[in-house]
């Protein structure tokens, strides 16, 4: 394959391309509608043309016809006469018509058929005309349809869904993070103040214990006199405070 070849046909492709991306389906339906209706003008134009000639045709052959019987009605006029020579030009003429009026019927026979011919044919594009008009709606429908399937398509596409999808179950996980965290705390803070309790609770013990201790100590610490029977031993200024101090503590313990 030649080079020149190889780039003729590299033009007519990129042509044919750019054409083709260029067409717009209702224009163009629009297009063959009026090109197919100028068709239908000419050929109406044709047809009347032809029924013009065949008529006008018809109208020669019906003269000729009419002159060849006038002349054959002079012969015979001119020969009943006893005018043989005048006889005889009359049937040269009635010749010479009667050759012309068979080959007008010869020219009209064969317009007879063109005439139609051309009729039918322009029943069938008038045919084809309506049928055109027909599908050219339904086409431009369809096309309508598709540009805006099309449009709804590309307004889709430059719709970031997913993204915002993403967001919102980013935003959610990080909601979910803050309940947990808020629920955290609380229980944290509700354990503190458990263990506060607790400790109060175990340091209260741990007092009552050291004071029974220290009146223990105090008791132990001065040595019991024997008393004569049926005395009872005076209490000790540091029994009476021991004791007084027990006994504050028993009545905290009982308020608590």
């Amino acid at each position: 394959m030649g080079l020149f070849d190889r780039v003729s046909r590299v033009v007519r492709s990129n042509l044919n391309s750019v054409v083709s991306s260029a067409e717009d389906p209702e224009k163009i339906l629009d297009q063959a509608i009026i090109d197919m209706q100028e068709d239908l003008v000419q050929m109406r134009q044709a047809v009347a043309g032809a029924i013009a000639s065949q008529k006008r045709v018809q109208q020669q052959y019906e003269r000729s016809q009419g002159e060849a019987n006038t002349w054959q009605q002079r012969a015979q006029l001119a020969l009943q006469k006893g005018d043989e020579d005048l006889a005889r030009q009359a049937l040269v003429r009635k010749k010479t018509q009667a050759e012309t009026a068979l080959a007008l019927k010869t020219q009209l026979d064969g317009q007879s058929s063109i005439v139609d011919q051309l009729k039918r044919d322009l029943i069938g594009l008038e045919s084809k005309l309506s049928e055109a008009k027909t599908k050219k709606d339904m086409l431009k429908a369809r096309a309508s349809a598709a540009k805006a399937n099309q449009q709804l398509q590309n307004t889709t596409s430059r719709l970031n869904t997913s993204s915002a999808m993403a967001a919102f179950e980013r935003m959610e996980e990080k909601v979910l993070q803050m309940e947990a965290s808020s629920q955290a705390a609380a229980e944290l803070a509700g354990a503190n103040l458990e263990s506060q309790f607790v400790a109060l609770e175990a340091g209260g013990d741990v007092d009552l214990e050291l004071a029974a201790m220290k009146a223990q100590m105090v008791g132990g610490s001065e040595p019991s006199k024997s008393l004569p029977t049926g005395t009872t031993p005076a209490a000790s200024p540091q029994s009476a405070q021991v004791d007084a101090e027990l006994e504050a503590l028993k009545a905290q313990i009982d308020t608590l």
